[in-house]
């Protein structure tokens, strides 16, 4: 599971501009039969129709999704609590099978789509969509109240965005830059949302002088004067300033 856990990392990025043709998009709850943990639905897409399953899970829990159909690009997209349109698996780079523990609590969207070119052709697709949640999931730590004078970034659930150094692989240290949003809480207390360049996205939560990242991902840290030097899988290197987590 840990392997797969760390390629569906490497796919976590923005939703592709015009990779999806954004049509009427249907909302639909997903619920489980008593004592089941997982649901088959069928459905059909005609054109730019989408269709968004809804259904609430726990961090820590692993949410297992499944597509069969006909069509070569029918494909599903999943998308965090709270997302604008960003997932943390994109179908259409990925496949047509997904399994990932989840970093938080809240409701999870699994996006049905037709890719562009057929939904302009006004194309159908009929599909089965498979969903489970196993595990009994953990509350990740709060991070407490910020400071009421934290102001956040206007349309966003940030408290700030930037760039910090970064670096993938056996790349020279901090050779990039990665995007950033902070979601800030009791003063030494964050979550940071890193986008490095290639598709990555990662969640760090930094509580009580601890570090912690989202599923299941190996973590080594350090401190280099006021920055927090964050090693994931022996693959991703990050720079965190104390000012990204404090402010200021």
């Amino acid at each position: 599971m840990g392997s797969l856990f760390v390629r569906f990392l490497m796919a976590c990025a923005l939703l592709p501009a015009g990779a999806w043709a954004a049509g009427a998009i249907e909302s639909v709850p997903v619920r489980f039969a008593k004592g089941a943990s997982s649901a088959t639905l069928t459905g059909t897409l005609k054109g730019d129709r989408i269709v968004n399953y809804r259904l609430r899970a726990r961090a820590g829990q692993t949410l297992s999704v499944r597509l069969e159909t006909g069509h070569t690009v029918n494909y599903f997209n999943v998308l965090p609590p709270g997302s604008r349109d960003e997932a943390i698996f994109i179908g259409s780079t990925q496949g047509t099978e997904w399994t990932g523990q989840l970093a938080s609590d809240g409701e999870y969207t699994v996006r049905v789509y037709l890719m562009r070119s057929a939904a302009r052709r006004n194309e159908t697709a009929r599909y089965t969509l498979t969903v489970g949640i196993t595990g009994r999931g953990q509350s990740a730590p709060s991070l407490d109240r910020a400071p009421a004078g934290d102001a956040r970034v206007a349309g966003t659930s940030y408290h700030a965005t930037g760039q910090v150094p970064c670096s993938m692989g056996a790349a020279p240290a901090a050779s990039a830059q990665c995007e950033f949003g902070v979601i800030r809480g009791a003063p030494g207390n964050a979550e940071v949302h890193v986008t490095p360049p290639g598709g990555l996205r990662r969640v760090l939560r930094f509580v009580g002088g601890t570090v912690s990242a989202d599923g299941d991902a190996r973590l080594q840290t350090g401190r280099e004067g006021d920055v927090w030097l964050v090693n994931v899988n022996d693959y991703e290197h990050y720079r965190i300033p104390d000012a990204v987590i404090s402010g200021g």
